[in-house]
């Protein structure tokens, strides 16, 4: 397969220009070369917004486009890739979905397509892959965790729990949780590229497939089992003005929109052929990445750094 990212050198572009090398794909990634470039790729140079000329010749199986901002420049390359192309897949994000009666999973009601946030960008960006002329593939991710990731819940998390001692762990534990490793993500955008599968998809696990106490005591025991966990009631948190999803990563509190992140209908992407690793697989690689890193992890620098002051978990926990 002639596979072209767009993007592919951040955390799921990297994901899929690695399995992608993996499989034996013939793989070009487009962006600005800000990063290092998977090995195993041809990089062509350009900006989304500005200059797409690395992009006037040339011809591909296959498009992945990871854009996360304005959808002006997904039209832009899905009408300059029209009939030199056969599919394009758009990451997008469940956050298109207005919140309202979840049940109807990929049928439920979308945003506005003029608010100006995260949410309607993506939403844009669906309406912009339109302009495609084969088949496209609107991959709404949810919560994405694993290996490179440059938002910061997961690594968040192991750096704290690495730290050892008393831990503020947001109850209950037996919370489910929806999300999907990176590298499962890619697995399905290649697999469906094959067959020139379109149509939206929710992509996160199954609810339950793990929980927030499964995730924090595998994730204490892999970074060592020097953190005591130390589960706190939602209420007891929110006394605290903690605020779940950003000082606590992942966790969200019981209500709707815990239900809608972490209890949807995904039963379309399995019948696809959605498969999604274990916890534990997610967490220690994860970590092993981390741990090879010179320096910090990577953080996106339009994403807000995540976690919480370590003197409101002490007082919080009464240390």
């Amino acid at each position: 397969m002639r596979l072209l990212i767009l993007g592919g050198s951040g955390f799921v572009g990297r994901a899929v220009a690695d399995e992608a090398v993996r499989r034996g794909y013939d793989v070009t990634v487009f962006n600005r070369g800000q990063r290092v470039a998977p090995s195993g790729v041809r990089v062509l140079i350009g900006d989304r917004m500005g200059d797409l000329s690395a992009l006037g010749t040339g011809a591909w199986d296959a498009v992945v486009d990871t854009w996360s901002a304005q959808g002006e420049a997904v039209r832009r390359t899905a009408e300059l890739l029209s009939t030199r192309a056969g599919h394009y897949a758009y990451v997008s994000s469940r956050s298109v979905y207005s919140g309202e009666q979840h049940e109807k999973a990929e049928a439920a009601p979308l945003v506005d397509d003029g608010d100006e946030g995260y949410a309607g960008d993506k939403l844009r960006g669906e309406q912009g892959a339109a302009a495609f002329d084969g088949s496209v593939l609107l991959a709404r991710a949810g919560l994405i965790l694993g290996p490179y990731e440059d938002i910061g819940r997961l690594p968040w998390w192991l750096n704290r729990l690495a730290r050892g001692g008393p831990t503020l762990a947001p109850g209950p534990r037996n919370s489910p949780l929806q999300y999907i490793d990176a590298r499962d993500l890619a697995n399905f955008l290649l697999d469906t590229a094959t067959r020139r599968v379109d149509g939206p998809f929710d992509l996160v696990s199954r609810s339950g497939h793990t929980t927030m106490g499964e995730l924090l005591e595998i994730a204490a025991e892999v970074t060592g089992g020097r953190a005591e966990l130390r589960w706190t009631e939602p209420a007891t948190i929110e006394a605290a003005g903690i605020e779940p999803w950003t000082q606590l990563p992942v966790w969200l509190p019981p209500g709707d929109l815990h239900e809608f992140l972490h209890g949807g209908d995904v039963s379309k992407a399995y019948g696809e052929g959605l498969v999604c690793r274990p916890v534990r697989e997610t967490v220690e690689d994860t970590w092993a990445w981390l741990r090879s890193l010179p320096g910090d992890a990577p953080q996106r620098a339009d994403r807000p750094r995540v976690g919480l002051d370590p003197a409101v978990e002490a007082k919080v926990l009464g240390e």
